[in-house]
């Protein structure tokens, strides 16, 4: 029974010691989901006046529920080329737990602020005639020890 356990216990140990190796270095901290966006060329104003009128109350509601812990949005100042984003959009999470669901309460929220699913679709697809998503990637903010 001692030599059946012990490649057992051995797995379990090496398991146990690559966790806590891997946070060695960092502590956990929020999840940020954030969308990289290019506008297109003469429609800055348009782009941010539709942010201001149809996403900032949205994101409020959802800070203030604790859907989200905060919201951040990013104006590139230097461009690497002409394909190159122009706004970032970040949400922060409290964790990845926090992601669960969270459709359902976008939804919700949704049809409260916007008033349902027909208001938002409109905003979208006039959005999407002066911005192009590049990116939308989720990460995790690490505090060095």
């Amino acid at each position: 029974m001692k030599k059946r356990l012990r490649p057992f216990l051995f797995v379990l140990l090496m398991g146990l010691a690559y966790g806590a190796w891997g946070q060695e270095h960092y502590t956990e901290g929020p999840v940020w989901r954030v969308q990289l966006i290019r506008v297109k060329p003469g429609k800055m104003d348009a782009y941010l006046t539709s942010l201001r009128k149809s996403t900032k109350p949205l994101l409020d509601e959802e800070k203030k529920q604790g859907v989200i812990m905060d919201y951040k949005v990013f104006l590139k100042e230097t461009k690497s080329n002409p394909e190159d984003w122009d706004i970032a959009v970040a949400l922060q999470f409290k964790n990845h737990a926090a992601l669960d669901g969270l459709t359902a309460k976008g939804e919700e929220f949704r049809d409260k602020i916007m008033g349902g699913k027909q208001v938002l679709q409109e905003v979208t697809d006039k959005r999407s005639e002066i911005r192009e998503i590049l990116s939308s990637d989720l990460m995790q903010e690490v505090m060095l020890k």
